[in-house]
């Protein structure tokens, strides 16, 4: 081999281990990489995740439990029962009180947080109840809905169960909601994509503002010290808006199917999970409050559309199974509605023993 040759081979050779490099931080964006996945049991369907992070406790929503895993060994530690189509779970740590969004029962069950037992199941002057938030400023449980005749909104006392107010909503298909920390709930309008402000304590709307270019917004999240929302939008983006003044600030590019947006403060950075295709979570690093980044995107599974950050070890968290398609329908059934939630004869039917945890820690 000449020097010449030996050169250029060295060379070719340093651009490959260079490429490989790349290729693996393009799977790694911020050191985050899919380590882990835990079978967890499901015969149906599933929604939000929600976690306790002072209790080390993450909820998985199942339909009819929320399955409680511990955030550190991810060991299944017990389960929240009894219930009837839940889409999720907010915590109050200051009273020791869970609260589960049951669609399928138009209540919200209140349950102990150290046993899991429930406390009361709670009756709402709202039908089919979705995602669910707790506001530290008000001790309040949000919840919305999505409803033919016009969405709804509804506030609980967190410490007490009752209900403290209810409120309209302008369009039919409420998504998800966060709270500011000040007393304000944001709320995603997904049909006429509009952010929604409302006062917590009098449960009024304060203002309404378009989410242009952001189309069929869905997942939400914040960055309550800059003050910057993370919507998670159906067309593929996600737009960082001000929850002063409804702007939309600036874009970033996600994948399809995104149903859970999350920022971690401890990291400034904001995450989007999308469901579509082989399923990524996006990652996006807040530069200032007006900048964002895209730093890459994390292959998780197909279906993994909703997801949880664990702030404290800034682990993330997502849930996915296989499916089967369902047998045709009899003659005159309602055909299936959208697969999270929908009515009628599902489409697909879920591979018993598929459903799992998929476990994305950071470094």
């Amino acid at each position: 081999m000449t020097k010449k040759a030996g050169l250029g081979l060295g060379l070719g050779l340093l651009a490959v281990a260079g490429l490989a490099g790349a290729q693996a931080g393009a799977d790694r964006p911020a050191g985050y990489h899919l380590a882990k996945t835990v079978a967890l049991e499901n015969s149906g369907g599933w929604d939000y995740l929600g976690i306790d992070t002072p209790a080390r406790r993450l909820y998985v929503s199942t339909g009819a439990t929320e399955v409680v895993v511990n955030a550190d060994t991810y060991a299944v530690e017990g389960e929240v029962t009894g219930l009837k189509g839940t889409h999720g779970v907010a915590i109050s740590d200051q009273d020791g009180h869970g609260f589960t969004s049951n669609g399928g029962g138009n209540s919200f069950t209140m349950f102990d947080l150290k046993t899991l037992k429930t406390i009361q199941e709670i009756p709402l002057p709202i039908p089919r109840p979705d995602g669910i938030i707790y506001d530290p400023a008000t001790d309040r449980i949000f919840a919305s809905n999505h409803n033919g005749q016009g969405a709804e909104a509804v506030f609980v006392d967190a410490k007490t169960g009752a209900v403290t107010g209810t409120v309209k909503l302008p369009g039919k298909a409420s998504e998800y909601a966060v709270a500011d920390g000040r007393g304000h709930v944001y709320n995603n309008m997904e049909d006429t994509s509009i952010e929604v402000e409302i006062d917590a304590k009098t449960a009024k709307i304060l203002h309404q503002w378009p989410l242009a270019p952001c189309k069929g917004p869905s997942g939400l999240s914040m960055d309550t010290q800059t003050r910057r929302l993370v919507v998670g939008c159906h067309n593929n983006l996600m737009a960082i808006v001000n929850a002063d003044t409804g702007k939309v600030e600036t874009t970033i590019p996600i994948g399809g199917g995104v149903d859970a947006t999350r920022f971690d403060p401890g990291t400034k950075l904001a995450f989007s999970s999308n469901g579509a295709g082989t399923g990524t979570i996006t990652v996006a690093h807040e530069d200032s409050p007006n900048q964002f980044t895209l730093v890459g995107n994390i292959p998780t599974e197909a279906g993994a559309r909703t997801m949880e950050v664990d702030t404290q070890t800034h682990t993330l968290f997502t849930v996915t199974a296989k499916f089967k398609p369902a047998p045709p329908p009899p003659a005159g059934a309602p055909a299936a509605g959208r697969g999270r939630g929908g009515r009628g004869f599902m489409r697909r039917i879920l591979i018993p023993g598929s459903f799992h945890l998929l476990v994305i820690p950071k470094g």
